[in-house]
């Protein structure tokens, strides 16, 4: 059984007040609020077990890297892979996406070149293809969303030819949360020899991921959305595209030996992984990943679904609000406007003061709010706290800031 509100009880900012409201905490897609025994973890390494790792001898090193080590196997076995040498250990999507892009992509792509991205990508997946563009000449083929904010995952395959180098899509847009086949385009793209990056920053949250079944050739994710600390993540890499990457950045740890005429580099994933990592960040992401798999990301999905379905029936009610994206089957994530000259900006202010956390700007998005024509959106992303009397309290806020702005 799965029981909200025992799971409630983990988090403890779920219990404050915020302008003298119960807290609804809506803005999941940024950031996930933090279980206690990730917040007890982090407290403990830092209290009684701190020490650097891979470097000494000495008791504590020697804990701390045991337990830094162990998360390498946790996410493994959280996203589906058989070989935990593939993982190699980050501070994010960001780094990991931009590690692929100067250590891969950088060194095989020239001019004309092409990267199919889709037009819904987070700037995290968008930015670091820039680069190549600006310095390489490299040209971004996009591929736009259809009317009810689905990705036809064919116009995705068509759109591979014979120039393209690399496709990078999202597994679940962040704004409209649409959920995308990456499997089907996976299994296209492999029959043409292109690699396929998958930022799998919101997917791996709401969903059960399975990349040896996917069959990707990055698959990047996220702590800080993960119920886990900021400044934590990973980056799958299939050992084929591991032997071709350089890395990303020199120091210590991702060598064997440095003289002054040469280097040794170390064998992946340690190559990718230079100077003191994030140690009790990514500590903490494995707690918060065993957190998850212990209540079941199967668990999790049909919980959310449940949310999501009942957030659509009632936000149909209100047919002052525009909402961005209704593709069959999205995640429980919605963008939406409000009819008249209400910014989204002003929107969510409404909303904080009766206590609801929702996400107002582009949501580094641009491209796709270019497509959409809009500006800016507000966004109400749920997570697996969150409970159908908090779609109510989202939906009376919305009333008053519609009563308000009309």
């Amino acid at each position: 059984m799965y029981d909200v509100e025992k799971i409630r009880a983990d988090f403890p900012i779920l219990s404050r007040e915020v302008n003298g409201k119960p807290l609804v905490y809506l803005d999941n897609g940024a950031s996930a609020q933090k279980p206690q025994v990730v917040i007890d973890a982090i407290t403990n390494a830092y209290s009684h077990e701190y020490s650097n790792v891979h470097r000494g001898l000495h008791t504590l090193s020697n804990i701390a890297t045991e337990k830094y080590e162990a998360v390498r196997g946790t996410i493994a076995r959280f996203l589906g892979v058989a070989d935990e040498e593939q993982i190699i250990l980050n501070s994010g999507t960001t780094e990991g996406i931009n590690m692929v892009a100067y250590g891969w992509a950088m060194p095989r792509m020239e001019a004309g070149d092409e990267i199919v991205l889709s037009v819904m990508e987070h700037h995290a997946n968008i930015v670091p293809w820039h680069f190549l563009r600006e310095r390489q000449g490299v040209q971004l083929k996009w591929v736009d969303t259809e009317a009810d904010g689905s990705l036809d995952t064919q116009k995705v395959i068509d759109a591979i030819g014979p120039k393209t180098k690399l496709v990078a899509v999202t597994h679940l847009s962040n704004v409209l949360g649409t959920k995308v086949d990456v499997k089907a385009i996976c299994d296209a793209a492999r029959e043409k020899g292109v690699p396929v990056l998958v930022d799998g920053s919101q997917a791996a949250v709401h969903m059960p991921v399975n990349l040896d079944e996917i069959g990707c050739d990055f698959y990047a994710i996220t702590g800080h959305k993960l119920y886990g600390p900021s400044g934590s993540g990973a980056i799958f890499v299939k050992k084929e595209r591991l032997a071709e990457m350089r890395p990303f950045m020199g120091g210590g740890d991702m060598i064997r030996e440095v003289s002054k005429d040469e280097v040794t580099y170390a064998d992946p994933p340690m190559k990718f992984e230079a100077g003191t990592p994030g140690i009790v960040q990514t500590i903490g992401l494995g707690v918060a990943l065993d957190y998850m798999m212990g209540l079941g990301m199967e668990n999790i999905a049909a919980h959310e679904d449940r949310i999501r379905d009942y957030a659509v029936e009632r936000l149909a009610g209100l047919n002052w609000l525009q909402v961005q994206g209704r593709a069959p089957d999205k995640g429980a994530i919605f963008s939406f406007t409000l009819d008249g000259a209400a910014h989204a900006h002003d929107i969510s202010t409404i909303l904080d003061k009766k206590g609801v956390a929702v996400r107002a700007g582009h949501h580094c998005a641009g491209p796709l709010m270019d497509h959409l024509g809009l500006t800016a959106t507000c966004r109400a992303s749920f997570g697996l706290y969150n409970t159908e009397s908090e779609v109510d309290t989202l939906i009376e806020a919305l009333e008053l800031a519609h009563e308000l702005f009309s």
